[in-house]
C-alpha cells in the first residue's frame, strides 16, 4: 500500500540522486494502477534511458492534458489517480511520470518555472487574467550521471491541433518547450526556473496560485471546465 501520510515536496538539496527514489502521498508507484502503466509501457525497453524515453511518451499521450482540471484536492495529483482520470496539467502529469521512473528505480524529481505561456486559449486566458503561468511542471530525470529537464505535457492531438511541432525526448538532452510554433508564432518564455523539488510542494503551489490568480478560488466548481483543445485550436485559426 501507498504511504498514506501526505509530506509536500522542498527544494531539492541532497546531491545524491539516490535521494529521489522513493515513494509518497503523490508519488505512489507501489499502486496497482501505477505499476501497470509502466509495466505496459516499458515492455521491451532494458536500459534506464530506453525505459525512460518509453515512459514520456506514455505521459505525454496517454494522459491529455487539461488546464481546465486545475483542483484543490491534493489526492488528485496522486500518480494513480492521474492515471485514471487519463487526464491532467503540468503539475500532475510532471508528477505521474516521475513516479514513474521512480517505480523503475531511475531517480527523478519534479520541477517548477514560472512561463509566458501563448499556447493558451482566449477564453482561458480572460480567466487567468494573465498569460503567466507559475509554477509549470517538468521533470528532472538522471541518466548517464547528469540531470536531464523533460516535460510530457502536450499530448500529440493538442500539438497537431494548433500547429506546435511535438515535443520529442531522446534520453540524452534537455527537452523543454520550443520557443515558437511552426507558423513561427511565440510559444513558450520560460521566465524564472523554480528549481527541483523533492517531490511536489502542493501547498506552496496553491498558496501561489491564491494570489496570482484568486478568480479560482472564488467558487467550488471555478468554472474551469470546457474543450481547451477545441478552444485553442479555433483561436488559432483565427490568428
Amino acid at each position: 500500500m501507498s504511504n498514506e501520510t501526505r509530506t509536500d515536496g522542498a527544494k531539492a538539496a541532497d546531491a545524491d540522486p539516490k535521494a529521489y527514489l522513493d515513494k509518497s502521498f503523490f508519488l505512489d508507484f507501489d499502486s496497482p494502477t501505477v505499476q501497470s502503466f509502466v509495466a505496459e509501457h516499458t515492455q521491451g525497453a532494458n536500459t534506464d534511458r530506453e525505459k525512460a524515453i518509453a515512459l514520456f511518451y506514455a505521459v505525454r499521450d496517454k494522459i491529455r492534458y487539461n488546464p481546465y482540471g486545475i483542483a484543490f484536492d491534493p489526492a488528485t495529483y496522486k500518480a494513480s489517480a492521474v492515471i485514471e482520470a487519463a487526464e491532467g496539467w503540468c503539475v500532475s502529469k510532471g508528477a505521474t511520470m516521475t513516479a514513474c521512473l521512480r517505480a523503475c528505480g531511475i531517480p527523478a524529481r519534479p520541477g517548477y518555472a514560472d512561463v509566458r505561456n501563448h499556447l493558451s486559449s482566449k477564453r482561458l486566458s480572460e480567466k487567468m487574467g494573465t498569460d503567466v503561468f507559475s509554477y509549470h511542471g517538468y521533470v528532472e530525470v538522471w541518466l548517464d550521471e547528469k540531470w536531464i529537464k523533460v516535460t510530457p505535457v502536450f499530448n500529440i492531438e493538442l500539438c497537431e491541433k494548433v500547429g506546435v511541432a511535438v515535443q520529442e525526448f531522446d534520453g540524452e538532452n534537455d527537452s523543454l518547450f520550443q520557443e515558437f510554433d511552426r507558423a513561427g508564432r511565440r510559444h513558450m518564455e520560460y521566465l524564472l526556473d523554480r528549481g527541483a523539488y523533492t517531490d511536489v510542494p502542493f501547498d506552496e503551489i496553491m498558496s501561489d496560485f491564491a494570489e496570482r490568480y484568486p478568480y479560482l478560488f472564488e467558487d467550488a466548481d471555478n468554472g474551469m471546465s470546457g474543450d481547451f483543445a477545441a478552444e485553442a485550436a479555433a483561436d488559432r485559426q483565427k490568428s
